[in-house]
């Protein structure tokens, strides 16, 4: 009999070190982000304190830390020049981690040029990659796109991006990002697919007027809109055509999507800008 528990207890034991043998491992996550003000730092933040990631800035050799002017014509001379600013050594082993979250404020509709040094520097073969951005109208999209050119190794996953004016919402956003795609457990609000569009009315081409108004990059008209109930409020998804500038050449193609929050007692605000 007690050779019979002294078994049982042997095959227990097995089944117990099996079964933590097999045990799904969680991903190794690494947020790695440049940031040429505080606000990427911002989001990397949240994303880092959200997942218990590990974290590494990219700090240029000669620092972005003249005024917005100055940081656009270096930056616009380097991508025109092809120069790829030197940067500091990347200290994480990329090789140990399964995803990144790769932040960058975006310049020229595109990630920052320091990100393209990285890009050229640093194997992202066989990664899945999360963009993050910022931006001062938007950029995600295209920015997402110019990395899965670039990266036709690697796999790049939907990301997240934030007007550098509305950075206070950052961690609100990032807690329904994270939990929305999966990468962190919880609950949150599905979102209804927005229906389809119609012309704007009176009321609505005004909430579009006080959203951009302030905003000298945009200079359109919208055409078109659709609405969508949203935990905040009313989101609206505008379709917008330049205004024809006297004595100015066109800013970027002629249409544009345009979405614009109507937080519950809060003026309209545009969020981002798809061109």
């Amino acid at each position: 009999m007690k050779s019979m528990k002294w078994m049982v207890a042997l095959a227990a034991a097995a089944l117990m070190l099996a079964s933590c043998g097999t045990k799904k491992q969680s991903p190794k996550v690494l947020v790695l982000y440049y940031s040429q003000t505080s606000h990427t730092a911002t989001v990397a933040q949240e994303i880092q304190k959200a997942l218990g990631a590990d974290m590494e800035e990219i700090i240029p050799v000669v620092p972005y830390d003249g005024t917005y002017e100055e940081t656009i014509a270096r930056a616009g001379m380097e991508r025109e020049k092809g120069i790829l600013p030197a940067i500091q050594p990347i200290q994480a082993d990329l090789s140990q981690y399964d995803l990144i979250f790769l932040g960058y404020p975006v310049w020229y509709g595109t990630y920052a040029v320091p990100m393209s040094t990285v890009l050229n520097e640093v194997d992202f073969s066989g990664k899945k990659i999360v963009p993050f951005c910022t931006f001062g109208s938007g950029g995600l999209f295209s920015s997402s796109a110019d990395l899965a050119a670039k990266l036709p190794e690697a796999t790049i996953l939907p990301g997240y991006g934030i007007r550098a004016a509305r950075i206070d919402a950052a961690a609100l956003e990032v807690d329904y990002f994270l939990k929305s795609h999966g990468y962190m457990e919880g609950e949150f609000a599905q979102l209804e697919e927005f229906p389809a569009s119609h012309p704007v009315s009176e009321e609505e081409a005004a909430i579009f007027d006080a959203a951009v108004g302030d905003y000298p990059m945009i200079q359109a008209t919208a055409t078109e809109v659709a609405c969508r109930n949203v935990p905040e409020g009313v989101e609206y998804l505008f379709t917008a055509q330049n205004k024809p500038r006297e004595g100015m050449p066109a800013f970027g193609p002629m249409e544009m999507k345009v979405y614009v929050l109507v937080a519950e007692g809060q003026p309209p605000v545009f969020t981002q800008v798809v061109r």
